[in-house]
This record gives C-alpha cells, sequence and structure tokens, in this order.
C-alpha cells in the first residue's frame, strides 16, 4: 500500500474543477501531533468558553449588551470544540467517504462559526460606536430585544454564507470519495467570497470603528485632563473614567487584534494555493496555520480573565464555590457633569447604567453630548432598555 501524500494534491486539485483519480491502494496516514494539539484546542475552548456563558448567567452586571455579543461569540467558539474540531479531524484522514453532501456539511460547519465570530466582533463594535458618539440615542438602539435581534441575525447569515458550497459552489470529489477539504471546497468560494467578502470587509470596518473611537476618546482625555487643575473632583473623576473608556475598548479590540492574528495566516495560504496553483506549500505549514486559527476559539475567556476585572472576579467565584455573584442590589449613585451613557456603559463594561436627563443642563456644553446631572446605577436588561 502506498501511503497517502498530500502535499503534491494540494497543487493538482486547486485548479481542476473536480479532483483527481487516487490509486486504489492509496491508504491514509493520520497526523497524530495534529490531532493531539486540535483535542486540546477543543478542550480549552469548550470548558473556557462555557466558563464565560456561566459567568454572565451569575452575574447580574455582567448582563450588558455588550457581553451578550461576547456571549455569541462564546457559542460559536463552544461549537467550535465540540462539533468543528471533531469534523475537522475526520475530514484529516478523508471521512465520511462517499457521502458529498454530508462532506461539503462538515466543512463548513467551520465556516458557519468563524463568519459567526466575525459577525459578533462587529456587532461589538457597532455598540461600542453608539455608546461613545451617539450616547442619547443608546438606549433606544440598543435594547436587550434588539440585542437579540442581531444575534438570531449574525447567525442566521452565518447559516447561509457556510451552506453556500451545498448550493453548488463545489468541487466533484475523486472516484476514491475521500472528504479532504481540497477536494470538494472551490478555493475560489474560499478567497473570494469567504476571505475578501465575509472576512476582510467586516475586519476592514472594524479597524476603522476602533480607530475612530481611541481617537475620540483620547482627544476626551486630553481635554479633561487638561481643565483638571482647576474644575476639582468632578473633573478628575470624568478623567478616570475616560482612562477606563481606554482600558475597555482596548480589550474588545484586543479579542479583534488576536482574531485577525489567528485567522489571517490560513487565509492567505489559500490565496496563495489559488493564485500560484504550482507553488508548493509544506503541509506542515498548512496543519500550523490551522491549528492557530483553531487555537482563536480557545483563547478569548483568557483574555477576559486577564484584561476584565468583573469577569476574573466572577471566574474566581464560580471555581470558589460562590452561587451569590454579584446580585447585591447597586445603590450607587454619581453626579458627575462630564459622565455619560456611553461612558458609564462602557468604562464599567459590566456595570451598565441609564439616564435621568430630567435635570439635563445645557446640554451643548459638552463635546459627545456628555453631560448629565444624574446618573443611575441600574441594569439596562432590568429596565426593558
Amino acid at each position: 500500500q502506498t501511503r497517502l501524500n498530500l502535499t503534491p494534491l494540494l497543487n493538482s486539485t486547486l485548479s481542476a474543477p473536480s479532483a483527481p483519480p487516487l490509486p486504489a491502494d492509496w491508504v491514509i496516514s493520520p497526523n497524530v501531533a495534529y490531532m493531539v494539539a486540535e483535542l486540546v484546542i477543543a478542550v480549552l475552548s469548550t470548558f473556557g468558553n462555557l466558563l464565560v456563558c456561566v459567568a454572565v448567567g451569575l452575574n447580574r452586571k455582567l448582563r450588558t449588551v455588550t457581553n451578550y455579543f461576547l456571549v455569541s461569540l462564546a457559542v460559536a467558539d463552544i461549537l467550535v470544540g465540540t462539533i468543528a474540531i471533531p469534523c475537522a479531524i475526520l475530514t484529516d484522514i478523508g471521512l465520511p467517504r462517499h457521502n458529498l453532501y454530508l462532506c461539503l456539511i462538515m466543512l463548513s460547519i467551520l465556516l458557519m462559526f468563524t463568519e459567526s465570530s466575525i459577525l459578533s466582533l462587529l456587532a461589538v463594535a457597532v455598540e461600542r460606536y453608539v455608546a461613545i458618539f451617539m450616547p442619547f440615542r443608546y438606549q433606544v438602539l440598543l435594547t436587550s430585544r434588539n440585542a437579540v435581534l442581531v444575534i438570531f441575525a449574525t447567525w442566521l447569515l452565518s447559516f447561509v454564507i457556510g451552506l453556500v458550497p451545498l448550493m453548488g459552489w463545489h468541487k466533484t470529489p475523486p472516484d476514491s470519495g475521500y472528504c479532504f477539504f481540497v477536494f470538494v471546497v472551490d478555493m475560489t468560494y474560499m478567497v473570494y467570497f469567504i476571505f475578501f467578502a465575509c472576512v476582510l470587509t467586516p475586519l476592514f470596518i472594524m479597524y476603522f470603528i476602533y480607530a475612530q473611537i481611541f481617537v475620540m476618546v483620547k482627544q476626551q482625555v486630553r481635554r479633561i485632563t487638561s481643565e483638571q487643575s482647576g474644575r476639582g473632583e468632578r473633573q478628575a473623576r470624568a478623567a478616570a473614567i475616560m482612562r477606563r473608556e481606554v482600558k475597555t475598548v482596548t480589550s474588545l479590540f484586543l479579542v479583534l487584534f488576536l482574531f485577525t492574528v489567528c485567522w489571517i495566516p490560513l487565509h492567505i495560504i489559500n490565496c496563495f494555493l489559488l493564485f500560484c496553483p504550482h507553488c508548493p506549500v509544506p503541509l506542515e505549514l498548512l496543519f500550523t496555520a490551522i491549528i492557530l486559527s483553531h487555537a482563536n476559539s480557545a483563547v478569548n475567556p483568557f483574555l477576559y480573565a486577564y484584561t476584565m476585572t468583573t469577569f476574573r472576579d466572577t471566574f474566581k467565584a464560580i471555581f470558589s464555590g460562590c452561587r451569590a455573584v454579584g446580585d447585591r442590589d447597586a445603590t450607587n449613585r454619581a453626579d458627575c457633569k462630564h459622565c455619560s451613557n456611553a461612558s458609564k456603559n462602557s468604562v464599567h463594561f459590566v456595570l451598565p447604567f441609564r439616564f435621568d436627563c430630567r435635570n439635563l443642563q445645557n446640554p451643548s456644553e459638552c463635546d459627545m453630548n456628555i453631560m448629565c446631572n444624574h446618573l443611575i446605577n441600574a441594569p439596562l436588561n432590568k429596565r426593558g432598555s
């Protein structure tokens, strides 16, 4: 018997509408190191992101619109660990054989979850943009109900995008019936549709949004700091709030940045394979890129624990067996002239605030419309707005 070496097959199948025939006596040589790495990632991704979902469920302070989108991202990562990675391991050894549509479904699953992750990250970026640039419309636009509708729309769109190969945009597999990615998935679909349209476009939008947010917030920090000397406690409090805003947005930006770092190498390899079909691609490099892309599903819980205090405290409470996490009634009030709903919602990240603007005085005095005399410490989800 001859061991199946996929390295030369990568180049011979990319530009062809169907995969070349394989010798009948060829067998698959499983990549044990790859499988072990995938299983480790699957375990970390599943349990880490389950911890995120449990934390949001237990701690009322974590039930914000931003975190709802992060929970959607966590659910996608859980499904990567429990469904997509096992499917990837099976297709690595060519299974299932002689079942094209089951093969396509298994290969499309990861694309669905990846697109759901991207759209969840886009929803987070848009939510932060609205909170910073349109604070007085935040409660109207980003209610809990609207957040659920957005999450539903992201999953529906992801499902449709992932099922495109089943609609006919695929290759005809070889007579051997092996279910290998390069045998059945058209690389033009992966590059032009998935990478250019469904990955790069949202990424560019998100990086533009975060650039705008960073510029605006840092301008406010400098302005408030320059005025702080003669204004006393309120100005100092506003400066501290804006600095925490920078920290929060930075944490969310890191989630996006790690997603980019983990997924772009694999898409670049796909582009290389499509546009240079006769160029050699080391199989080890391809496996490394695949593992890196899947590893993204496992890193977010660690990032939350490292950069977000309330997530970290809730994780500790869960591990210590504390069941009543964050159940204390919030009683603190703030009387701050330079604080907005958007700032308070994002500064504390897990402790959203709402405006009571009955005593609003001269809103034109402040940039970004961030002046309100009464901030009430109450979770948004409790008020339906």
